[in-house]
């Protein structure tokens, strides 16, 4: 309806935040500045295809390992509230003595059938509790997303995925008319982690000031190097949009490449856990049954 008012699309867009964020708000305002708004519009929905896939690449690469942890704990918690139990009763109503690893396993399995669900419901309380103190403060989320770039997989992954992300996305804005401090500034705004997003309005402070870009990029220490090497070789080289869509595509490369990697060591991991603890459920069940035997046999 605004847009039939006289408005332009993009301001008519500014009444629906939620809905449209800032970048496409200021790609299309510049797609209709340049008079290529059909241009801009086909790079925002590649744009916003390939951020679909990646979220949808990490849902289901947490989903395997979900599942496996999941029917690994349904079937130890089976073995221990219902076939353990059993075994128990019927070895000490001989008046036998049980071993130390029954009797820890049995310990565990009366825990698991009077407190289990107060125990889920306290590991759930913890975890809503630690996110919404978190989540309180900017300071504390700041701090948080430190911490996670300093994991060895997870700092790889969140790393790249927020510097594909702000590579992308500054070669849209670029290539679509929008001017560099205004493409960084609102780059800083879709990346996820607030360490990087301050990084970035860091890096349009310095280039306002007159830094070239991959060296603003690089004094703040949070981009990976061969980002910067090709950023640097794209202003060069004057094809710094062409650059920024490589930086992305590679950076987008390796975290698949990460992805792929640790999945492959997490399954066999979880397997071997798995394995672990399911046979030292099935030693406490069946040393009762061996020492039942010989109790008959005397």
């Amino acid at each position: 309806a605004r847009v039939l008012e006289g408005h332009t699309l993009a301001d008519a867009l500014k009444d629906f935040p939620q809905i449209f964020d800032r970048l496409f708000r200021a790609m299309v305002a510049a797609g209709e500045k340049s008079g290529h708004l059909d241009t801009v519009l086909e790079r925002l929905a590649d744009y916003q295809e390939r951020q679909a896939a990646i979220r949808t690449r990490i849902k289901m690469a947490m989903l395997y390992p979900a599942i496996l942890l999941f029917i690994a704990m349904a079937v130890v918690t089976g073995l221990l509230i219902y076939v353990m139990p059993k075994i128990v009763d019927q070895f000490t109503s001989m008046g036998g003595e049980l071993p130390v690893l029954t009797r820890a396993m049995m310990a565990l399995s009366d825990v698991l059938v009077h407190h289990g669900w107060w125990i889920a419901l306290l590991l759930v309380a913890v975890v809503v509790s630690v996110r919404r103190f978190i989540g309180a403060r900017p300071s504390r989320q700041k701090r948080w997303h430190q911490w996670l770039l300093v994991w060895p997989i997870v700092g790889r992954v969140s790393r790249g995925l927020n510097s594909a992300r702000l590579a992308r996305t500054l070669a849209i804005t670029t290539s679509s008319g929008v001017p560099l401090l205004d493409g960084l500034n609102i780059s800083a705004e879709v990346l996820s982690n607030l360490v990087m997003r301050d990084a970035v309005k860091e890096a349009a402070v310095r280039v306002r000031e007159g830094s070239s870009l991959h060296r603003a990029l690089a004094e703040t220490g949070q981009f990976p190097p061969i980002m910067l090497h090709m950023i640097a070789s794209g202003e060069r080289s004057g094809e710094i949009e062409t650059m920024l869509m490589r930086v992305a595509e590679a950076q987008e490369r390796e975290f698949e490449n990460i992805i792929g990697v640790a999945l492959g060591l997490m399954e066999p991991l979880v397997i071997v856990l798995m394995g672990v603890v399911v046979l030292l459920i099935v030693m406490a069940i069946l040393l009762p049954i061996f020492m039942m035997n010989t109790l008959v046999t005397q």
